[in-house]
Parts: structure tokens; C-alpha cells; sequence
């Protein structure tokens, strides 16, 4: 910055004048210069990924721990940390330094049962995203590996799982939309697994020992938190290891939690049943929603539900379409971003499938 200073009256007025319209001149050079350089900033685009942080988890100081302990030590070969807890609860061990929306999250992970024999004992492990480092709020996915090899096709359909907190454990995501948030994959039980997190916006994808196919695909995450800490998870009964744990952000895509439900929507399903249509007209009183559906499954049917934090879950009753109505009832859940919404349709005893909607202003 230039500073000026002005002559004392009567001595030296054109020598310094013609100093302040030099330093004037300079400033608009510096400005002009800052302008120019900050427009250009604004017209590059913004790198699509950050850096990525590598874990080698050699010293439980890096990590923050709640409801067990953390130990490095040797596993099948290779230095890891190792999880446990002594409680019936579940074991987070966050790592430092973390703070994740959208990318990716790699880790080799394994684990040893500590249950007596006779003791079924699926195995519990995984990694958390979004996290809060009070576990009161998190995404994550988890294995079940001896699921992975059961005689029983059932359990074997139990060997990846998605859950979020709060609110969204397996039982509820497994009794109101059986089939959608867990699957089948092929796991070592006792050895090491390597597997893969994708996270872009509400959508998650898990991969596992290298398949270039996901195991399991979430379109429409739980957790009410769009960003936070990821963690290594394991459960009482049995010792998890982890290694090789890697976390590459990447550019944030635009979702928010605040979007409103009341209004007068189109909305579309697409079922395996095939597609159908109709309109919801909704109001909002605090996290109470209500309003009516017409269209597909019948007219001016009543609907109600709950908004939390910009998820709605919404149920009416009516008749399945075709040359034999048959009753049904009908819900929807997902997320309202803005103008739009997108999330899941259960359509009871017959269809499960996706719904978008678009707001008539």
C-alpha cells in the first residue's frame, strides 16, 4: 500500500501533487490486478478431488475411541489396529483429523471370533462415515462374514449391511424394506477383506476384494449429517483388525437438509411392477406431515407422515391398479432437496422401487 503524506502549506505543491497522482495511479493498477486475478479464480474450476490422508495405524493416539480399546499389533502377517470391547456395545475408533462428505474410503479389514463354541456368531465389522465423534450420528457399512458362507441362502443374503444413527439400525431397514440396505458378497471369514466406499451426495456404493461390481448400492443415505469423521466400528465377542485404511475426499456435491415438504408435487414411481404416476398435495406443521395423494393406487387418498431435518416418510392406503383393484398401502421415504425429492417406494405385498418428484410452484 502507498502512502502519501501532503507538503506543509505554501511549499511544494506541484511536486507533490504530481506524487499523489503516481500513487493514485498505482492503486488502480493493484486493484485492477486483484480484480482481474480473483475473476480468473472464479472462472477455474475447482479441483474434483483433494488429498488424499493415509492411515498406517501404528499408534492408537491417532485414533479417538469410544466403547473399547485399541491395540496395534500383528495380523496374518502385517501390523494393524485391533478393536475390542468388553461391553455389549459396539466399538468406534475415529480417526484424527478427518473430516469427510464425498469420496472415497479404503481399508483392509478382518476379524477373529471370541465367542464360546456353539455361540453363532456372524461376525460384526465395518467403517462409519459422516460421523459425530459421540457416535450419536453416523452412515456405515458392515460385514457379517461367516453370513458370507452359511448353507442357508437367507443368511447368505446377510453378509453386507447398511445402517445409519440414529433411527435406521438393521431391524428397522430389514422390517420396512427388506432386501434394499443388505446382500450377498463373498467374504473371508477370518482373513483379510479388502473393500471400498463410495460416497457422492445421498449415494453410497460398497465394494469388496476387488470387484469391479458393488455389493451393495444406497441410494438415499440416512444419516442427517452431510459431513463428519470416518471410523473403524466392531462389536462385543469378537477382535477387528484394520490396515491400509485410506480416505480420499472429493468435490462436495450440492444436497442440503433443509428442504421443505409442504406444496403440491408430481411425483413418479418406477417399480418392478413398471411406472406409475400421480400428484401429492402436502402441508407441514412441525415434523407432522399430512395431505392427499391422486393418481395411480386412487383419488384424493389421505396421507400422512413425519420431516426430520428435510427426510420425509409418507403412507397412504389405496387400490393396487389393474382389472382386479386389489387394497395396498403405499409409502414413501427420501429426501427433499430444494425443489425435488428422490428416495424409496414400497409399495406393500407387491413392489418395491424409486420415486422422484418435481415441485409445482
Amino acid at each position: 500500500m502507498t502512502t502519501c503524506t501532503l507538503p506543509a502549506p505554501g511549499f511544494g505543491k506541484t511536486i507533490e501533487l504530481s506524487r499523489l497522482l503516481r500513487a493514485a495511479g498505482a492503486a488502480l493498477v493493484a486493484i485492477s490486478t486483484f480484480l482481474s486475478a480473483n475473476a480468473q479464480s472464479l472462472r477455474t474450476p475447482q479441483p474434483t478431488t483433494l488429498a488424499a490422508q493415509n492411515f498406517a495405524l501404528t499408534d492408537p493416539n491417532d485414533l479417538i475411541v469410544t466403547g473399547g480399546k485399541a491395540e496395534t499389533v500383528q495380523y496374518q502377517g502385517r501390523k494393524a489396529v485391533r478393536l475390542t470391547t468388553q461391553s455389549n456395545e459396539e466399538v468406534f475408533a475415529f480417526l484424527k483429523g478427518t473430516q469427510f462428505q464425498d469420496g472415497t474410503i479404503e481399508a483392509d479389514i478382518a476379524m477373529k471370533r471370541t465367542t464360546p463354541p456353539g455361540v453363532r456368531m456372524p461376525g460384526f465389522i465395518g467403517i462409519a462415515f459422516r460421523a459425530r465423534t459421540d457416535a450419536s450420528h453416523y452412515d456405515l457399512f458392515y460385514l457379517r462374514p461367516w453370513n458370507s458362507h452359511a448353507d442357508d441362502q437367507a443368511m447368505r443374503n446377510h453378509s453386507v449391511q447398511y445402517v445409519a444413527a440414529p433411527g435406521f439400525d438393521w431391524y428397522k431397514l430389514r422390517r420396512e424394506w427388506p432386501w434394499i440396505y443388505e446382500s450377498y458378497a463373498d467374504l473371508q471369514p477370518e482373513g483379510w477383506n479388502k473393500i471400498k466406499i463410495e460416497v457422492r451426495g445421498r449415494t453410497a456404493r460398497l465394494y469388496v476384494n476387488g470387484s469391479e461390481n458393488p455389493s451393495l448400492i444406497v441410494d438415499g443415505l440416512k444419516g442427517e449429517d452431510l459431513q463428519g469423521s470416518v471410523a473403524l466400528w466392531g462389536y462385543s465377542g469378537e477382535e477387528a483388525y484394520f490396515s491400509n485404511v485410506r480416505v480420499i475426499p472429493a468435490k462436495a456435491e450440492a444436497v442440503t437438509n433443509d428442504g421443505e415438504a409442504s406444496g403440491t408435487w408430481e411425483v413418479k414411481f418406477a417399480t418392478d411392477y413398471g411406472k406409475y404416476d400421480g400428484s401429492m398435495n402436502l402441508h407441514r406443521d412441525g415434523n407432522v406431515v399430512n395431505g392427499a395423494w391422486s393418481g395411480a393406487f386412487g383419488q384424493d387418498q389421505p396421507v400422512s407422515g413425519t420431516w426430520r431435518n428435510g427426510y420425509v416418510e409418507l403412507t397412504f392406503n389405496g387400490s393396487w391398479p389393474g382389472e382386479k383393484p386389489a387394497p395396498v398401502t403405499v409409502t414413501l421415504a427420501g429426501w427433499v432437496d430444494g425443489d425435488s425429492a428422490k428416495g424409496r417406494v414400497k409399495v406393500e405385498g407387491r413392489a418395491d422401487g424409486l420415486w422422484t418428484a418435481l415441485h409445482k410452484k
